[in-house]
């Protein structure tokens, strides 16, 4: 079995990564820190996957940004910078879909494939209750027609292929840690590992789906 993990250096890729290494998969892993791998880069995208060489059973992108480094969050429309929202846009939906583009060739066309990208519950339109986090509730939820689209056209060719978006939950690592507040979290290996459950169980009728790290079906 192989896997292609992008962002394999973050906290989910490179549990990730680890696991399915331990599991006795080849996994090949991407990131910008140690591969020079942005996603933020249309060309650093385009060489670094036309490197790749299929087919890849599964390929699993955990890259995202809850604000560039030099802004947080917004908790009101009036916040908005509009270079701070581009800048969101740019690693959260448009390095996937970047990378999407590639899905047909690395994944099979004989057996079943998954491509799973990390996306999360904030991006659900139907679940947004509170508002706040506009820039990213609306790159998550842009991600998630993205992937929508992807799987439909990936099953035109790949007929047991699953492209998913999946919610981890709210984990452990450097990308939450300022912004957890009461949310229950779980180390990165936990998240992992569930999300790894999840993907094993998932069928080609469930590709376009949006599905939580307990394998439940997410609102759009």
């Amino acid at each position: 079995m192989r896997a292609l993990i992008i962002g394999a250096t973050g906290g989910i890729g490179s549990s990730i990564f680890a696991q399915l290494q331990g599991d006795g998969w080849d996994v090949t892993g991407l990131s910008r820190s140690v591969d020079g791998f942005d996603v933020a880069n249309a060309a650093s995208v385009e060489r670094g996957m036309a490197m790749q060489t299929g087919p890849f059973d599964l390929i699993f992108v955990a890259v995202g940004i809850l604000a560039p480094l030099w802004g947080t969050p917004e908790k009101s429309l009036s916040a908005i910078k509009p270079e701070d929202m581009a800048r969101v846009f740019a690693v959260n939906t448009i390095g996937p879909a970047l990378i999407m583009r590639h899905a047909a060739r690395l994944l099979p066309k004989d057996k079943r494939g998954v491509l799973a990208t990390l996306s999360a519950r904030v991006g659900s339109i139907g679940d947004n209750n509170i508002g706040g986090w506009h820039s990213y509730r609306a790159s998550k939820a842009a991600l998630n027609q993205i992937v929508r689209g992807a799987a439909i056209e990936l099953g035109r060719t790949h007929k047991q292929s699953v492209c998913v978006a999946l919610h981890p939950g709210t984990v452990e690592t450097s990308f939450t840690e300022n912004y957890a507040g009461r949310h229950k979290t779980v180390p990165a290996n936990e998240a992992a590992s569930n999300l790894l459950t999840v993907i094993k169980g998932l069928t080609p009728e469930q590709s376009g789906g949006f599905y939580d790290y307990a394998g439940q079906e997410i609102v759009w």
